[in-house]
């Protein structure tokens, strides 16, 4: 028995679980795992083979190892991925353990071994997509079980933190669940479904960042990508299911962080997104000398529902050091929270840098390699339904920080958050909403009727009262409002010349090329030769990853269209402006 658990130590695959054997339960034939008496039988699990196989032996020398996509290994992969771009980020991590442990990866369902969707829990209908992808999954199951191919799903992400047993035991086609912070756990619970047992682990934890592991980039030859520098929230806000799927705030060291977006830079990435559910409130206490460090102030009239917290390195200070990584290379972050735009320059800032104690808004202005484009989330206009949903701030203090975002960055572009039909929203409260959208004119919008989500503040304290007609009406003269704005304010670039990066081809066209500009507002143009503006002002084509200017001719409330003027750098773009 020594010699056993010692091999599976070696494997890698006990390590956390054997300190908490409770915290990643095993279910045989679809029951929860109960106590067993010592005389009880056991339900055969995975034997040692199932545990070793997944751990690579030392390659001789002058040999490699297999090459991606070989038959070698445990079985082909299928990811698919649900929501928001956390979700997305989750994906390259779970790949990437999966991929060290011997799996390959396939594009197409049909061949694969194992299927994972990653999911999202924020909205039922989120979640109804889910339930319809397993009946379709369940004919491609039944139809690899008669062929004696057996096939393997899971269900991975904040559903599964969510619903657990309930996956588990509709219709016995789930094989496999496993939390956010669970996917260190996927080899051994794949390994435990071989045997023909279900398995889960959702259990939180409160330091899991994967800050060892370097997601594995989904889209090969990206010029985009995504950075997950912290997990998990303490708002609480009452209509928000996230403090229970994804556990409390924690944040990467800043030293990983750094490391992974040089190793983006190094492989041709153009443009990183920095990824929290606030990454705002940033807080790397891995460094002593910086633990004692002072609590931050909030943003003029805002309140949070914890207690500030002191000590560690912020993320104005991780904004400073990821910007200087590479000129060529656009910084964005998201999603912050309003409170978290305080004016004052930090006691710790001054420390860290003395010659330079701006605060974010300060270097997003400054800085010409991070975007001038912030998501500001309000989800109403009505300081009656802001407190109901405990955002911490009146529809004043709202508006006051956006003046202070616009008289801060000129030109800044603004996106929000908002919700329609929220407990007990009035339609004075409604109006209001509709007022903001229109005092506000933001360019880019994400909008949608409220879900009630099971364990929130507002299922437990407030009634669901607002009609499923009254929401989406309301919610459809909202995206009306909104695409009206919108329009305005991207018209109002008609005529001025924008720094675009390209993405590649539109997909209404193969004679056109498509990119984002610094507003992250999609920009289409001619794919045709223009000028390098360069010394050598040699005729090129513009290429995924390459910056152009545009000039814009026309606008909608999504899109912007122009002409292309001369291929350029992000650097030489900024000496000219």
């Amino acid at each position: 028995m020594r010699a056993w658990r010692r091999a599976l130590r070696a494997a890698g695959t006990l390590r956390w679980a054997a300190a908490h054997p409770w915290a990643a339960r095993a279910v045989h034939c679809g029951q929860r795992e109960r106590p067993q008496g010592r005389g009880a039988e056991l339900p055969a699990g995975p034997d040692l083979r199932h545990f070793l196989r997944g751990t690579a032996a030392p390659t001789p020398a002058g040999e490699t190892e297999p090459r991606q996509g070989s038959t070698s290994g445990l079985g082909k992969v299928y990811l698919e991925t649900y929501g928001c771009q956390m979700n997305v980020n989750d994906t390259e991590i779970a790949w990437a353990i999966l991929q060290k442990s011997g799996y390959t990866r396939t594009k197409e369902a049909e061949e694969a071994d194992v299927i994972l969707l990653v999911t999202c829990s924020v909205r039922e209908k989120a979640e109804q997509a889910i339930w319809n992808r397993l009946q379709h999954l369940k004919a491609l199951k039944a139809r690899r079980h008669q062929a004696c191919l057996p096939l393997r799903i899971g269900i991975l992400g904040c559903m599964a933190e969510r619903l657990k047993e309930e996956i588990l035991h509709r219709e016995k086609l789930v094989d496999i669940v496993a939390g956010p912070d669970a996917y260190r756990d996927l080899p051994r619970l794949l390994a435990v479904a071989e045997s023909g047992q279900q398995a889960a682990n959702v259990l939180l934890s409160l330091d899991e960042t994967y800050a060892d592991i370097l997601p594995v980039q989904t889209s090969a030859g990206g010029k985009t990508a995504f950075v997950s520098i912290m997990r998990g929230c303490d708002n609480m806000c009452s209509y928000c299911i996230v403090p229970f799927t994804r556990g409390r705030e924690r944040s990467r060291p800043i030293a990983s962080i750094l490391q992974e977006v040089k190793i983006l830079s190094d492989q041709g990435v153009k443009e990183v997104t920095l990824l929290g559910q606030n990454v705002n409130s940033f807080r790397d206490m891995s460094e002593v000398q910086f633990q004692s460090a002072a609590a931050p102030v909030l943003s003029r009239g805002f309140s949070t529902v914890y207690k500030a917290k002191p000590g560690g390195l912020r993320f104005a200070h991780l904004l400073d050091q990821v910007s200087r990584i590479d000129p060529e290379m656009r910084i964005r972050f998201t999603s912050p929270h309003p409170k978290d735009f305080p004016d004052e320059a930090t006691e710790l800032s001054v420390i860290l840098c003395p010659e330079h104690t701006s605060q974010v808004l300060q270097l997003i202005q400054e800085r010409h390699n991070i975007c001038k484009q912030l998501h500001l989330p309000a989800q109403s206009g009505s300081t009656r339904v802001l407190e109901a949903m405990r955002r911490g701030y009146t529809r004043e203090a709202y508006l006051e920080l956006v003046q202070h975002v616009r008289s801060t960055i000129p030109g800044v572009s603004l996106s929000s958050d908002f919700i329609a039909g929220f407990c007990g929203e009035t339609e004075e409260d409604h109006q209001q909403t509709v007022s903001l959208l229109r005092e506000v004119r933001y360019n880019v919008g994400f909008l949608f009727a409220y879900s009630m989500r099971q364990k929130t503040r507002a299922y437990h304290r407030l009634q669901d009262d607002v009609p499923a007609d009254v929401k989406q009406r309301r919610l459809e003269e909202l995206i009306t409002v909104f695409r009206e704005e919108a329009a305005r304010a991207n018209e109002a670039m008609v005529g001025q010349t924008q720094l675009v990066l390209v993405e590649g081809p539109s997909k209404r066209s193969a004679s056109e090329l498509c990119g984002r500009n610094d507003g992250n507002i999609k920009v289409i143009f001619p794919d045709a030769d223009t000028e390098d503006a360069g010394g050598c002002k040699a005729v090129v084509r513009a290429q995924p990853g390459d910056y152009v200017l545009v000039k814009v001719t026309s606008a909608s409330s999504q899109t912007l269209k122009g002409v292309l003027l001369c291929r350029t750098t992000l650097s030489r773009s900024a000496a000219c402006h």
